[in-house]
């Protein structure tokens, strides 16, 4: 019954937290829309910035409170604020997350996620990622594609429309570049090449470099591994049944060739780009192996 209880008690917790701050977020968000002149609504949104990160920060004190899990955070030091980031991580789970505020919260600039369009829809937090400025991603299945062919590229449109509004500012922008969760029956679908990992998807990830590379200070290349258990979910992590979460983050120099060509429409500057994410998607994977303890 521990477990329950222990789930109950941060489920509340996290509720009252997220309630009495998405509360001045939003007003924050809609004062942002309607108030005239640039000072006011600059304003107004790092307000909503300050009510963002004190949400985050309260969780993670509930969490720390209540659950016994040990965050294994490697590599962070030497991370700023006031510096631009592009951030690739592999992800298995709802906790991926958690685990990411856990280890960069607070140290680098506050995260935008991309997210699929159906999370809008998730109460109270849907509202909260639109104040944020989170992109919403409309992802068709290749049948869907083939029936309406017009589609195609709508992502990436959004991508770059999502980018120019994050000019000139500092950000994390997280990119999860195999764009699902890792399952072995989506692993043995796509017959993937990693033992570990989904096939990346580059496309996303170019068009983001080409709005916002020379804005990058560095690519944050975060590995998450959780040890000696199978991929936990977002109850286990709430019940205290996820002893140690590994987060592994390589600070890694971004090659300027990589946002210099023209994604779309030249091919080898595509086969360029692809051929970048395939060697770091290959170290990721032999990093994972070594992470779990197993020979890479």
């Amino acid at each position: 019954m521990r477990p329950l209880f222990t789930a109950l008690g941060v489920l509340l917790l996290l509720v009252i937290d997220t309630l009495l701050m998405i509360v001045p977020l939003l007003l924050l968000a809609l004062l942002r829309l309607i108030l005239p002149g640039r000072r006011l609504r600059a304003a107004c949104a790092r307000g909503v910035m300050w009510c963002a990160e004190h949400w985050v920060e309260i969780g993670k004190r509930i969490l720390a409170r209540l659950i016994p899990t040990v965050w294994d955070i490697r590599g962070s030091a030497g991370l700023r604020r006031d510096r631009s980031y592009l951030l690739v991580c592999n992800h298995q789970s709802w906790v991926d997350i958690p685990a990411l505020l856990e280890a960069l919260g607070g140290r680098v600039p506050f995260f935008k996620f991309f997210l699929k369009q159906e999370l809008i829809w998730i109460p109270f937090l849907g509202l909260a990622f639109w104040a944020l400025d989170y992109p919403f991603m409309k992802r068709h299945s290749r049948a869907y594609l083939e029936r309406h062919p017009e589609k195609r590229g709508e992502d990436l449109d959004i991508t770059r429309r999502a980018c120019a509004r994050f000019r000139n500012i500092p950000v994390t922008l997280v990119n999860y570049l195999e764009g699902t969760r890792l399952t072995p029956l989506k692993h043995a679908q796509q017959a993937s090449p990693y033992r570990y990992l989904l096939k990346p998807k580059a496309g996303g990830l170019a068009f983001a470099l080409a709005s916002l590379g020379p804005q990058l200070d560095a690519l944050l290349d975060v590995t998450l591994v959780y040890p000696g258990q199978r991929t936990p979910g977002f109850w286990a992590l709430v019940s205290g049944q996820v002893p140690r979460v590994i987060v592994d983050i390589q600070t890694r120099e971004l090659d300027p060739a990589l946002w210099q060509g023209d994604y779309q429409n030249d091919a080898d500057f595509r086969q360029y780009v692809q051929a970048w994410v395939a060697r770091l998607w290959e170290e990721k994977d032999a990093r994972i192996a070594r992470l779990r303890g197993m020979p890479a």
